[in-house]
């Protein structure tokens, strides 16, 4: 007797895919077992799917590798909705009430994500701008060469005022390097969305989503901004991945 295996459905995103049947994109199935990615459609829209030996992975670099793989190869051909990770339905029938339920919503959002590229830019001051502060402020020059002359044991306040004045000045610097990186960059973006900046020399963690068509002149720009801060600012700049910042779909599937 045959014995059939039952597999839940892992879901990675959602497409508008071509017309004409069932597509697959490769042996890229999360879990390791080289499942296919293919596509469970509704009318005009469509999960990416894989048949899934688990029902819940546990959050670790190579699953969420495993899982923004898969998106960033379907993006080769289509615009993508990407869903959080670890999103599993039972069965083929329970991911298209899902696409019914929410078709007007997933429309949309493909119409507005069409032709469009999340490019992700990271930039960071080179440490020298510490000694760059102290030249540039004269309040804090004139009091590091007043405590030169003292005791250390004498001027601990003092040089704590000191690092709190340092770190001010660090922030404002900051803050003009950013305003000036963006005033370039984010007219050429339809949306912008800052990040949390993990590092104190950190001036920008953000990501851009821009036209298709501008990407070149956006890629220019960053390019100039590298050249205009030679070794003063180092620039990160990554380019065609899934628009995790501006989408990233939240599907509970118990509520369908």
């Amino acid at each position: 007797m045959e014995v059939v295996v039952k597999n839940d459905k892992y879901i990675y995103c959602i497409i508008r895919p071509a017309s004409g049947g069932q597509k697959t994109f490769g042996p890229l199935g999360i879990g390791g077992r080289e499942d296919e990615l293919h596509v469970v459609c509704l009318n005009d829209i469509a999960a990416v799917v894989s048949n899934s030996p688990l029902k819940k992975y546990p959050v670790c670099r190579e699953n969420m590798l495993a899982h923004e793989k898969a998106i960033e190869e379907v993006m080769k051909e289509y615009t993508v909705l990407p869903v959080r990770f670890g999103v599993i339905a039972e069965n083929d029938d329970k991911i298209k009430k899902i696409l019914e339920k929410e078709y007007d919503k997933f429309k949309d959002l493909l119409n507005k994500m069409d032709n469009k590229k999340e490019l992700g830019l990271k930039a960071i001051v080179n440490e020298e701008i510490y000694q760059d502060i102290l030249e540039k402020y004269e309040d804090i020059k004139r009091l590091k060469e007043k405590l030169a002359t003292l005791p250390p044991e004498k001027t601990y306040y003092q040089r704590t005022k000191i690092g709190e004045m340092v770190e001010g000045a660090l922030k404002k610097e900051r803050e003009n390097y950013k305003a000036a990186i963006l005033n370039v960059l984010s007219p050429l973006a339809q949306e912008v969305k800052m990040n949390n900046s993990y590092w104190e020399l950190m001036i920008i963690n953000a990501a851009f989503l821009v036209e298709k068509s501008r990407e070149i002149e956006f890629d220019r720009q960053v390019e100039e901004l590298v050249k205009k801060y030679d070794h003063r600012v180092k620039f990160k700049y990554v380019g065609t991945i899934p628009p995790f910042n501006f989408v990233n779909l939240v599907i509970n599937t118990e509520d369908y």
